[in-house]
């Protein structure tokens, strides 16, 4: 009986092993796979179509390796089912698939003007198929690969079906469940796994929020839907963007019905035209963003990108105003509130300008101090040219703040603080205007812009201190360039004064080293005339030397020239006549009369 049973273990142990064999588990890092592909082929950018058309590549060329064609001359429809999968590149044939047609339904998403109603039926469409491929890998994941692999297949699909419904706009509290699905699926997966594994659940996991914080939101149970979700990057957001931008742009619909003036500087400016309401909300609702709470969390390309949208918007604004005045027609305070509307709306966009332009300094003395790898250093004089810019900012809005006639006392307060923004920018781009003397080695010019940009500094100072102006800011900063100045000039005269007192050393130096012969140099041999030598011509990997193989062009040498004949004997010589040997001309007895 032992024996007996020994033997039945062991055919049970044989049968186990052989079916392990006979159904492998394949593993796929579903998310570390998609990412990569995803950032090498056009998503880093928003560029879907390239994205789509890598994916079609991509099938192509697992179609041919697989020998899995859908038949030669007449299409026949080949399915992949659970006996079909014998290695993992037919689990990747459906992913890419769901991939495709994920990729297609974005793609149309970003037309300019929206998708219209029949393009909006092929992204639904187009999501639908990319469901229906996702829920195949998970049903085939959870057949053929490992436990890890299962579980990202089916957080992938509860992502794919979440989107579906996202874009329909219905069952939010089933794609409410979908996606928080998948956020759980990935929070548990980032726990483990190596750190990049870790780092990108992680970033799955933040660009789900927002989703599941919309459907929150349609749902009723929650009011945390922000402008700030706008600004958050990824390629599951891009479908939550386009949503999030509609519903904005309905909430300021709503808001610019209330809105009926524009205050700026006293003034009060009535707004009769709704683009025109939306335009300005839409700008002050970007402005909040830049000058809220956390705007000093934000990086510096996102408030370059924030600002160019406010831009935009203001532009639009301004276009609507000109094309109200162009229909206003003969009505005198239609057309002076619409002047003025226009003239405010341009001075906030001046402001704008102003600030942008600003940030942009910051970020080049930035560079200026700190150089990091990779990354070019800002050289003085390209401050000084934003400062000019700067400048030019700050007199066209003061110009056009001061062009009125009947002047408020706000607006005259306003050309003021213009006028001392422009004497601190002023001292600004003298002082960097002496750096790059400086660094030229003209420590004479050095020294007085050094000194003139001191005396800016400080009339700067005095003027701000004396007025009402109290921009904490901008008075340290005018302090610490004035210290700045000081320690430069100083510097700047110790330096010449060193440079003259070792000019004549250095001149009697190079006085007896001056020779009859010649500077001697060194006489660099080529490969081809040490080919007897194992010395290397292209030189050291560390040396920046041209390598000397072949002395090109070729200098001249002397060669045998062909011996020069000098007849000297040819003037001498007397030849015969030959006017006998001369053949005569037979004239007519009529040419003889003219003879």
């Amino acid at each position: 009986m032992g024996k007996e049973n020994q033997v039945s273990d062991m055919q049970i142990d044989n049968q186990k092993s052989n079916s392990d064999h006979a159904n492998p588990k394949f593993s796929i890092n579903v998310l570390q796979l998609l990412k990569s592909a995803q950032m090498q082929h056009g998503l880093r950018h928003g560029d879907y179509t390239r994205y789509r058309r890598y994916c079609t590549a991509r099938l192509r060329r697992l179609y041919k390796s697989l020998k899995f064609t859908h038949g030669r001359g007449k299409y026949t429809r080949r399915s992949i089912t659970e006996s079909t999968v014998t290695e993992v590149r037919f689990l990747h044939l459906i992913l890419y698939t769901a991939e495709r047609a994920w990729s297609h339904a974005m793609e149309k998403r970003q037309l300019p003007d929206g998708p219209n109603a029949r393009q909006r039926i092929y992204l639904i469409g187009r999501l639908r198929k990319a469901v229906k491929w996702a829920t195949l890998f998970s049903q085939l994941c959870a057949i053929k690969g490992d436990s890890k692999t299962s579980l990202e297949a089916e957080a992938y699909a509860s992502y794919m079906k979440g989107t579906l419904l996202f874009e329909q706009d219905q069952n939010w509290d089933t794609a409410l469940k979908l996606f928080k699905s998948s956020r759980a699926v990935y929070e548990e997966l980032g726990k483990y796994g190596d750190l990049e594994n870790q780092v990108l659940c992680r970033e799955r996991v933040e660009e789900l929020e927002p989703s599941i914080r919309y459907c929150l939101h349609k749902i009723g149970a929650s009011n945390s839907l922000t402008p700030e979700l706008l600004h958050m990057e990824g390629p599951a957001l891009d479908l939550f963007r386009a949503k999030l931008e509609a519903v904005m742009a309905e909430a300021r619909s709503q808001q610019a019905a209330s809105m009926t003036e524009f205050h700026w500087l006293g003034h009060r400016f009535p707004i009769s035209n709704a683009k025109t309401r939306v335009s300005i909300l839409k700008a002050q609702d970007l402005e909040k963003d830049l000058h809220g709470l956390a705007a000093d969390s934000l990086p510096a390309e996102k408030k370059l990108a924030i600002f160019d949208k406010i831009f935009t918007a203001y532009h639009e604004a301004r276009s609507s105003i000109r094309n109200d005045l162009v229909t206003a027609g003969s009505a005198g305070n239609m057309k002076d509130d619409l002047n003025g509307l226009d003239k405010a709306v341009s001075a906030v966009l001046g402001e704008r300008t102003i600030e942008r332009n600003q940030l942009l300094i910051r970020i080049a003395k930035s560079k200026l101090t700190k150089q990091e790898k990779n990354e070019k250093a800002t050289k003085p004089e390209e401050l000084v040219r934003l400062y000019d810019l700067l400048l030019q900012n700050v007199a066209d809005l003061s110009d056009l703040v001061s062009s009125g006639r009947d002047r408020k006392p706000e607006e005259v307060s306003f050309t003021e603080e213009c006028a001392l923004k422009s004497l601190a920018f002023r001292a600004e781009r003298c002082f960097y205007l002496a750096k790059s003397y400086s660094l030229a080695g003209k420590r004479t010019e050095a020294y007085a812009l050094y000194s003139r940009a001191r005396s800016l500094a400080d009339d700067a100072l005095q003027k701000l201190q004396a007025s009402s102006n109290n921009d904490q800011t901008l008075i340290k900063g005018l302090k610490m360039l004035y210290n700045d100045c000081r320690s430069k000039s100083c510097i700047e005269h110790a330096t010449v004064i060193m440079e003259e007192e070792k000019a004549p050393e250095n001149l009697s130096q190079k006085i007896s080293n001056i020779s009859l012969a010649g500077a001697h140099k060194k006489v660099e041999t080529s490969l081809i005339e040490k080919l007897d030598v194992y010395v290397s011509a292209v030189g050291a990997s560390n040396v920046k030397s041209v390598p000397r193989i072949e002395a090109f062009p070729p200098a001249f040498q002397t060669i045998p020239r062909n011996p020069i004949v000098l007849d000297i004997a040819y003037n001498f010589v007397d030849f015969p006549s030959l006017e006998n040997r001369m053949k005569k001309d037979k004239k007519g007895f009529i040419s003889r009369l003219w003879r």
